[in-house]
């Protein structure tokens, strides 16, 4: 007749020994290497504690209407500049034109956040006048939301430089983010939502571009147009205006951050375990083939059930 196992279940097996034997003794080594040796592995291989992360933000973008320009002309060296700044125009005397400006946001994708800046400026000119540089400040306001509840106004500088006279100067780029360390996980933060223009002041120093993108560029949050390249065309036809023709896009940015305490022990809390699984295996394998085998003297125990839940 045929037989078979119809049921089965483990037998659990206790060595015993007094306290001060090299049994216990090791039991009380293989213990703390289990739990500590996994711990140790884990940090000295790099990256146990979390200290940056990052994620993705479409940030809240808006154009501030804020102007400042400033284009060379073939005069003598002369220029002509504009802003809307009443005191920097006031500052400007002859060399004041006032062009037409239209500036338009869209949201393209309709999620209630612009997604990109037209923007075109009509530089009127005399017929003796021709561009052969430009600079070209523009400032925004900056909002992210999902981490660090950051407000802050920002700039653009966009210049360029030819040596044949233009008449026209397009750019299409992208308004990026620029960090030097990483934002707090949480918080409301508004150091810089001020003016990067002083425009109450009545000084030529207030608006120097050197004096003013040297300030801008102390701090840790800044932007910057990502762009390949502006496009500068020539032969411009007796009395037409200059134009500057720009797109300015506000694309997603990958935000860079400070965990907080309890995404820093997630993190290590994974990287421990994954190592303790493999020193739980090697040890529960290497104390069972010591006391199984007797290497060290023990006293066994009569079988007995596990304990069931």
């Amino acid at each position: 007749m045929a037989v078979f196992d119809v049921y089965s279940h483990p037998a659990l097996v206790s060595y015993r020994a007094s306290v001060c034997t090299r049994a216990t003794l090791f039991a009380c080594a293989a213990a703390c290497l289990t739990y500590v040796a996994p711990l140790l592995v884990a940090y000295r291989s790099q990256g146990f504690w979390l200290k940056r992360s990052t994620y993705e933000e479409q940030p809240s973008v808006g154009f501030r209407y804020q102007i400042l320009l400033v284009a060379a002309t073939a005069t003598g060296g002369g220029y002509v500049a504009w802003s809307t700044f009443p005191n920097f125009n006031a500052l400007q005397g002859g060399h004041l034109r006032i062009p037409a400006v239209s500036a338009r946001e869209e949201d393209v994708n309709r999620d209630g956040k612009p997604d990109r800046l037209n923007l075109r400026i009509d530089v009127p000119l005399t017929a003796d006048e021709q561009v052969y540089s430009v600079q070209l400040l523009l400032t925004f306001s900056y909002r992210l939301y999902r981490m660090s509840a950051l407000t802050m106004q920002t700039l653009v500088l966009v210049q360029h430089a030819s040596p044949v006279a233009g008449s026209r100067l397009f750019l299409d780029g992208d308004l990026r983010l620029r960090q030097r360390t990483p934002l707090p996980h949480r918080g409301e933060h508004t150091a810089y939502n001020v003016s990067v223009i002083d425009g109450s002041s009545p000084f030529a120093a207030a608006y120097d571009l050197a004096a003013v993108i040297s300030a801008y560029q102390e701090r840790n949050l800044t932007t910057f147009l990502s762009s390949p390249g502006p496009v500068w065309t020539v032969g411009r036809a007796a009395g037409t205006p200059f134009r500057i023709s720009a797109v300015i896009r506000y694309p997603t940015e990958t935000i860079s951050y400070q965990p907080g305490f309890w995404e820093t022990v997630k993190f290590a809390w994974i990287q421990y375990v994954s190592v303790l699984l493999i020193f739980l295996w090697l040890f529960s394998r290497l104390q069972t083939f010591v006391f199984q085998n007797q290497v060290l003297p023990t006293v066994p125990a009569p079988p007995r059930k596990p304990h069931q839940l």
